[in-house]
């Protein structure tokens, strides 16, 4: 057996509710390590410098999210990442649509500890926390989860703030990067989405929001 510590990365931007993740996830995995992060741009920084996570429990609604953004983020960055969403929004849909988009497990933030505790250990066994799901299935989640997951880490930053109504220049700027390859970045995401314009490609991205669609129960 490794003697390296299971390492937790907790993403959630209250720190009452990291804390109690922290104490819950102490008592039910004796020596793991816990990591904190706060909101979308912390969560990129953490994934930079720490190779070895090896769960994230997430929060849907971060600073510098939009929805299922975060998770999306995740899978694209590291697809052999396992991700638990833990959400106060715990509708029939929104659990479905975490699911198609990757998740590994769906825990409500009003959910008995002890259900964390399980969830958290089957999916580091490898396996999957839906206890809350029916069976049902929406062709149009799992159509945009498909369109999103072409998407490399780059292209989904250029995205997020393309969605936010930067500029190519404006973007450029934030990312560090050539003016001319953040306009080959767009043309590219484009074509994956199928969008024809960036207005559109904004409409699919505010479309991950979670108060978007009527919850098809």
């Amino acid at each position: 057996m490794s003697d390296i510590p299971t390492t937790i990365l907790v993403a959630d931007d209250h720190p009452m509710f990291r804390s109690a993740i922290v104490h819950a996830l102490g008592a039910a995995i004796g020596g793991c390590r816990v990591l904190e992060v706060s909101s979308q741009s912390t969560l990129e920084a953490c994934l930079a410098t720490e190779p070895d996570i090896d769960l994230v429990l997430l929060d849907l609604m971060m600073p510098g999210a939009i929805g299922f953004s975060s998770l999306l983020w995740l899978r694209a960055e590291r697809s052999d990442l396992p991700v638990i969403v833990i959400s106060s929004d715990d509708r029939p849909r929104t659990v479905r649509r975490a699911q198609q988009f990757g998740a590994a497990g769906f825990v409500p933030k009003a959910a008995p500890v002890e259900d964390l505790h399980k969830a958290v250990q089957r999916v580091l066994d490898g396996g999957l926390w839906f206890e809350s799901i029916r069976a049902e299935r929406s062709e149009q989640d799992a159509m945009l989860a498909a369109r999103f997951a072409q998407l490399t880490p780059q292209q989904f930053r250029v995205l997020m703030l393309l969605a936010e109504g930067l500029l190519n220049k404006q973007i450029a700027d934030r990312l560090g990067l050539a003016e001319n390859t953040v306009k080959i970045h767009v043309t590219a995401v484009l074509s994956k989405l199928e969008c024809r314009s960036r207005t559109q490609a904004a409409v699919l991205v505010k479309s991950l929001d979670l108060e978007e669609g009527d919850d098809a129960s």
